[in-house]
């Protein structure tokens, strides 16, 4: 009972997050369908500007905090209506209060060591414990980590609160810059070439440049590794 009552709050996320999936509540931010229905979204917006940049925070806090797969195209909607700088800055804001209330409650489930850690932990403890700066910054800048599988691994290797929202709304906000910045070119595309896919991610344009920014970050720490195989023996 005192696992379950440990894990309850993870659990629920986790529940929420799959029938907000199973609904098909993502379905309404498909680029396609923000393009036919931009003209009245963008009036609505207009007319009620605090009320909408509400829904966007929210949205990305909804998606994040119960680690809804799929949570991009909201990012993406962000910037198909708000532009690069106010939807990155109102998506950015939402991923890290939801990253927040996923994080407690997964320190929460692994607080006592209830449970047993993901391997992720398991195969980044040693590193994270002798830089956990450069780990958790490196962990938020690589893309190919689910951002909801990092925020548990944080978790559980005992990150402090501190250095969780330091790499989450730094590191984080990159990666929502990036992805605000291709939705707001999603609409003229789609106009030009009546379709396209998720898989302009997999563009090196688009993810060299991330993945130079977490070589940068992981510096630190091969730094230190090369330093420790050179040092004489004792």
């Amino acid at each position: 009972m005192k696992r379950l009552r440990a894990f309850l709050p993870l659990l629920v996320l986790v529940a929420i997050g799959v029938a907000l999936l199973a609904s098909g509540v993502l379905d309404r931010f498909d680029p396609h369908r923000i393009v036919q229905e931009e003209v009245d979204l963008q009036a609505a917006i207009a007319r009620h500007p605090l009320l909408a940049a509400l829904a966007q925070v929210a949205l990305m806090t909804l998606a994040i905090a119960t680690g809804m797969p799929g949570g991009i195209v909201v990012v993406l909607a962000g910037g198909m209506l708000f532009g690069v700088v106010e939807g990155t800055l109102l998506s950015s804001i939402g991923t890290t209060i939801g990253g927040l209330v996923l994080y407690l409650a997964s320190r929460s489930a692994f607080a006592r060591g209830t449970g047993t850690a993901p391997p992720l932990v398991e195969r980044l403890r040693e590193g994270y414990a002798a830089h956990p700066l450069s780990y958790a910054l490196f962990l938020r800048l690589v893309p190919f980590f689910p951002f909801g599988a990092v925020t548990i691994a944080l978790a559980a290797l005992r990150c402090p609160p501190w250095l969780f929202l330091l790499s989450t709304a730094s590191g984080g906000s990159v990666m929502i810059a990036f992805e605000t910045a291709l939705g707001a070119g999603l609409a003229e595309r789609i106009a030009r070439e009546g379709h396209v896919s998720l898989n302009l991610f997999a563009h090196r344009s688009v993810w060299l440049p991330v993945l130079g920014m977490a070589a940068l970050a992981l510096g630190p720490v091969l730094f230190s590794r090369l330093r420790t195989r050179r040092a004489p023996p004792a």
